[in-house]
């Protein structure tokens, strides 16, 4: 296929020097580069070139300087020490604050990111005898990172990403946790806690926790219960487990930080345990690193060995991929010895251990090319058995290595075979690394790889995430300021319609990331990390009205399947907007694989075009009649008119009158557009549904044509009685004809759920104008194409019970399978005003209130505002997609918006460099504007 716009630009601009131009340019100066420290250059040179060509890619600062007089180092990032000190080495040799910050900032100049941990910097209050003077604590220090981090331009000119841990006994861990609720604060880190077996098991127990340090505590610390331990340690205070794991898990449910790292997991896999110890990891947590520890890191593109992708034939050739590991290994070995070093400290623990980091991208592109479903067992034991081919074929190449180069220095075999990790080695490998030695301490680890899969491979999947959109519009700062507009698609995608396929139509075995539980997200992870030695950088996406327990116990579940840790990206909606509903149990019908479950339709009915014969009220230049029948209801009376055609067409339903019961003009206004469609038989059933319904006014209706009086169980079903009278009347159902709107119900009655319900989007209302105080939830089921799609809105509280009727009317609306049809419905009322019924209200989605004309307005822009969060209308009540029913036969009105597949939804978050507009995410592991679609700060 032709290059991408978009793949060449950012080629040129993040890794293009001198005169290249394509990735065949780049790649010649990288090959020669990594060549350049072998004795035979010339015959390695040709062997990488063929490697990168055939799917290799090294991390982005290789890519970006192997090969350049440019003095920056070709790793990515590093773990570095801060000690309890200002200037001179603590009392364990760590670095003092202001001498790690300067090792961190020349870190930085040269192009590497840095993580740290914090925790020997003694707490906020603590004595420090030297001055006389209490500690201000480690998120302070932080601070001074920060800044620092912001003034300093990386290598390529780019900020340096930082990493900063605090381990869960800290006495500051909870201010650790608060540290970044402020926007602004701490901008330049991510934060993660370090959380041990301990703490965990303390968590499960409902136990108190103690919160320790070295330091001694000042004396107010001391007099408010302060003591020491019988190991020497200072308990400043005790704490509940479980409050400390909920602040954890709010603040990370709130502001997806701060992350989880299970150290003491990490430890007991760490094939060095013996001569080393974890405490922090690198700024995307795919790699825990020791003091100076460096990410020497590369992936593999997997879509290169799916042959005969989309056909019954397709196979992953697992041969030619295991080939390819065993080269990219000697490459990554030998960037150890051409990069540039920061610090020496960094190239004496590298050169001592020669740690690298290979990994592969593209994961969901290739199930996808594979037929597989990224959230199904199949999926997980396929990527599984690819780690595992990755894991033996490079630690095979490393034992080669080793024979030919020497092991790594640190290298004794027993404690290496014994360690958790090496453990698990098949037993040729084992007595081969027992025999050889092994060239790399640790040599796997899946990264993040936004911008080096976007440039040189096509915009494959980034790492191990499923895709995250299929295709979306990406607007770019050009070098002249001015902005242009790039279509950005999926690798997988633009094959399968390269290739015939109908991507207007994907098979149900292409899934987005948003479209996965968060279970089977995580499932992933556990399928795959027992084959890799350090870590893997995943994103957990879970929705917005993910349930708050559930989110929870997904963290604690984490640990119990041996993760190394856990990061998870939450959408978060208008503060106090959303309550969560408790997690249901299965019933029939029921998605069982994830506490967020809905109910599934198995499947639903294809489009039907020219659904609506109008799209507005048409406007005979004559006029046109109307029937006329007047109500007397206890609650007061009123007219109802239906106007109709002057060939007996009836077109429309509306109520007046001083005393007619609110909510009930709202029901005609959104019956008037069932009215005017195409499908008599929609109307009927609508209608006569509507005649069911029962509340607390039911009432004796004289009813036409001789006044005989007909008992109705509600106003509303004696509403709707003489509107499908009148219609009737009218011949409306005497020739129903096609059905394109019932034809196109996902399910002609609302699904049930079982005795333990589903979940729902819930939201409370209050209208002080009318004291109307009630709570509104939308009921949300699960489609076969994975989409989130709400099918019931119901009340609950203090209003107007006319609205249950407005309520069972839009439920209908929302069973049709175009959700363009209810995002009109929606949209009619929007500005549907009531008498002194006007209120001031938060606007969804942003932090600022305007004033709605009715209560029915307000619930229409918050029902927008749900379709809006699960990608399915705009925040204006236009569909993202358009399916074709919701057509106009009249009107010469303006086609409704397109949405290209897989738009997504701005969100709130970081200020954008390129577009300026505060959507900055972190997805799949790197920074990515919900905007603009730029990518930056990942792997």
């Amino acid at each position: 296929m032709s290059v991408q716009p978009i793949s060449l630009a950012v080629l040129r601009e993040k890794y293009a020097k001198g005169g290249e131009s394509a990735a065949a340019d780049i790649f010649r100066r990288v090959a020669k580069a990594l060549a350049s420290v072998e004795k035979d250059p010339f015959f390695w040179e040709g062997q990488f070139l063929e490697v990168l060509e055939g799917g290799f890619i090294p991390a982005g600062r290789i890519m970006s300087a192997a090969g350049t007089d440019i003095s920056a180092t070709l790793i990515n990032c590093f773990v570095q020490p801060v000690g309890d000190s200002v200037s001179e080495p603590d009392a364990d040799g760590k670095p003092g604050i202001y001498v790690a910050l300067r090792e961190a900032a020349e870190t930085m100049r040269r192009g590497g990111g840095v993580g740290y941990d914090f925790s020997r910097i003694r707490p906020k209050g603590a004595k420090v005898k030297g001055t006389a003077s209490s500690a201000s604590g480690p998120v302070s220090y932080m601070r001074v990172f920060d800044r620092s981090c912001e003034t300093v331009e990386s290598a390529g000119a780019r900020r340096g990403a930082q990493m900063g841990v605090l381990r869960c006994d800290h006495p500051d861990i909870e201010d650790f946790i608060r540290a970044k609720d402020q926007p602004g604060e701490l901008s330049n880190f991510n934060i993660s806690v370090a959380v041990t077996d301990a703490f965990v098991r303390a968590v499960e127990q409902d136990a108190p926790w103690e919160l320790v340090h070295r330091a001694e505590p000042g004396a107010a610390q001391i007099a408010s219960g302060a003591r020491r331990r019988e190991d020497g340690l200072w308990v400043y205070r005790t704490v509940r487990a479980r409050d400390l794991w909920e602040l954890i898990m709010r603040s990370t449910y709130d502001h997806a930080e701060p992350g989880v790292l299970f150290l003491d997991r990490a430890n007991a896999d760490n094939n060095l345990g013996y001569c080393e110890v974890f405490e922090a990891t690198n700024p995307c947590a795919e790699e825990w690193l020791p003091d100076y520890g460096c990410c020497c890191l590369g992936s593999i593109d997997l879509t290169r060995f799916v042959v005969r992708p989309f056909s019954a034939e397709v196979r992953f050739e697992f041969d030619r991929f295991a080939g390819l590991v065993g080269k990219a290994v000697r490459m990554l070995d030998n960037v150890l010895d051409l990069t540039y070093w920061p610090l020496e400290a960094q190239r004496a623990e590298a050169m001592a251990k020669r740690r690298i980091g290979l990994g592969f991208t593209g994961l969901g592109d290739a199930l996808v090319m594979l037929g597989l479903k990224y959230d199904t067992q199949a999926a997980r034991d396929f990527a599984a058995e690819v780690a595992r081919r990755m894991r033996d074929a490079a630690y095979s190449a490393s034992v080669d290595l080793a024979r030919e180069k020497e092991p790594f220095p640190l290298f004794e075999a027993e404690k290496f075979l014994a360690s958790g990790f090496a453990a698990r080695l098949p037993e040729d490998l084992r007595r081969s690394i027992r025999e050889c030695g092994l060239r790399n301490s640790h040599l796997l680890a899946i990264a993040p790889t936004g911008t080096i899969s976007l440039a040189f491979a096509d915009n494959v999947s980034n790492g191990i995430e499923p895709p995250y959109a299929w295709t979306y519009t990406r607007r770019k700062r050009e070098a002249d300021g001015s902005v242009r507009e790039y279509q950005v698609e999926d690798h997988a995608y633009r094959l399968y319609r390269e290739r015939g396929g109908d991507v207007a139509n994907l098979p149900p075995h292409w899934v987005t990331a948003l479209e996965i539980s968060a279970l089977d997200h995580m499932r992933m992870l556990e399928a795959v990390q027992p084959f890799i030695d350090t870590g893997i950088s995943k994103t957990v996406n879970v929705p917005a009205d993910y349930p708050f327990e559930a989110f929870k116990d997904l963290y604690l579940e984490a640990w119990r399947c041996g993760l190394k840790g856990l990061a998870t990206y939450r959408p978060n909606p208008v503060t106090g907007a959303v309550l969560e509903a408790p997690a249901p149990a299965a019933a029939p019908g029921f998605d069982q694989s994830d506490p967020d479950r809905r109910l599934r339709l198995e499947r639903v009915p294809e489009p039907t075009l020219a659904s609506l014969r109008w799209r507005r009220r048409p406007r005979p230049s004559a006029g046109n009649p109307a029937w006329c029948y007047m109500v007397d209801h206890p609650w007061g009376s009123f007219a109802v008119f239906v106007g109709h055609l002057s060939d007996g067409t009836p077109f429309e339903v509306w109520v007046n009158g001083a005393e007619q019961p609110r909510g009930l003009g709202a029901l005609a206004k959104s019956l008037s557009m069932d009215m005017r469609s195409n499908d008599r038989g929609w109307l009927k059933t609508k209608l006569e549904s509507l005649m069911r319904a029962s509340g607390d006014d039911g009432f004796d209706l004289p009813f036409p044509p001789d006044g005989e009086p007909v008992r109705v169980p509600s106003l509303v079903a004696g509403f709707a009685r003489l509107v499908h009278y009148r219609c009737a009347e009218l011949g409306a159902f005497s020739a129903i004809g096609k059905t394109p709107v019932l034809d196109a119900l996902m399910s002609p009655k609302e699904p049930k759920t079982g005795p333990d319900g589903t979940l729902s989007w819930t939201v409370d209302v209050f209208n002080p104008a009318t004291q109307d105080d009630f709570v509104m939830g939308l009921k949300e089921l699960v489609l076969p194409n994975g989409q989130r799609r709400p099918y019931s809105v119901w009340l609950s509280g203090e209003y107007p019970r006319v609205l249950d009727g407005l309520c069972k009317s839009l439920s209908y609306d929302m069973r049709v399978v175009d959700p363009a049809w209810i995002g009109a419905k929606l949209r009619q009322l929007l500005d549907f005003p009531e008498p002194r019924g006007d209120f001031l209200a938060w606007v969804p989605g942003e932090g600022r209130k305007i004033n709605y004309p009715s209560t029915v307005a307000y619930l229409a822009r918050l029902m927008i505002h749900r379709y809006a969060l699960l990608g399915i209308l705009d925040e204006e009540g236009y569909p993202m997609e358009d399916m074709g029913i919701v057509t106009y036969e009249a009107d010469n009105v303006v086609p409704l918006r397109a949405r290209s597949a897989g738009a997504m939804e701005v969100r709130p978050g970081r200020r954008c460099g390129e577009c300026g507009n505060y959507a900055v995410v972190l997805r799949d592991g790197c920074e990515f504007c919900t905007a603009c679609g730029a990518l930056g700060g990942c792997g």
